[in-house]
């Protein structure tokens, strides 16, 4: 008589389901209960007080560095850059270039419908270091380079890279959410939003792809 199948939970693999839980569903959590409160117009008591004492410690020279963040960190080097990499990539394996693109460019589709749906208006506490046209919620920057790094890690996860790629991926991620603030065009839990709605649009978009599966070198149809 043949073995009954196993249940379904008990064939996820624990990387699986850590990686469902902690980074899908609790950052989804975590944004739509933000989403909630924006579409409601409610304040977060902390940001203003939080964006105000950042702002009377800034110096001129990390104004320059958080300007130079916010055209690296933005889709003006981003895109290029990314396309250079799906190229590359393509030349490896084209699973894994097809998950880098849905990944990317996905991050970057989502945050335009978020931005519309939200519609939350950018912080007018001083006078913007950077002109910025859109709407605050969440921000672009954040989402981008939270959407690219986290990708980059995944696709070299099983590498000697994947520790510096973790380190190195995770201080660019939040020097970029610190230089939205900054620059004061939005507000911390935009930053927060971004960061999480990206990270969890890729371990999604990861999750149907799987490029893991297709060694270096091998082209799948």
């Amino acid at each position: 008589m043949s073995a009954s199948p196993r249940p379904f939970i008990d064939r996820i693999r624990p990387a699986a389901l850590v990686r469902l839980l902690l980074g899908i569903l609790l950052p989804l959590l975590v944004v739509g209960a933000l989403g909630e409160d924006v579409l409601e117009r409610q304040r977060f008591a902390f940001e203003s007080p939080f964006m105000l004492w950042l702002h009377a410690h800034s110096t001129p020279t990390l104004d320059r560095i958080a300007l130079t963040l916010a055209v690296v960190g933005g889709i003006q080097v981003i895109a290029p850059l990314s396309a250079v990499l799906a190229l590359v990539l393509w030349r490896r394996s084209h699973r894994s270039a097809r998950f880098f693109v849905v990944a990317v460019l996905g991050a970057a589709a989502l945050n335009g419908v978020m931005k519309l749906a939200f519609h939350r208006p950018r912080p007018e506490l001083w006078p913007r270091l950077a002109q910025e046209s859109g709407a605050s919620f969440p921000s672009g920057h954040s989402m981008y380079s939270a959407a690219f790094v986290t990708t980059l890690m995944l696709l070299v996860w099983n590498t000697r890279w994947r520790w510096p790629a973790v380190v190195l991926g995770t201080l660019f991620t939040l020097a970029v959410g610190w230089s939205r603030i900054d620059l004061g065009v939005h507000y911390p839990t935009d930053v927060l939003a971004g960061w999480l709605s990206g990270v969890a649009w890729v371990l999604g978009v990861y999750g149907v792809y799987r490029p893991g599966a297709v060694r270096d070198g091998e082209h799948a149809a």
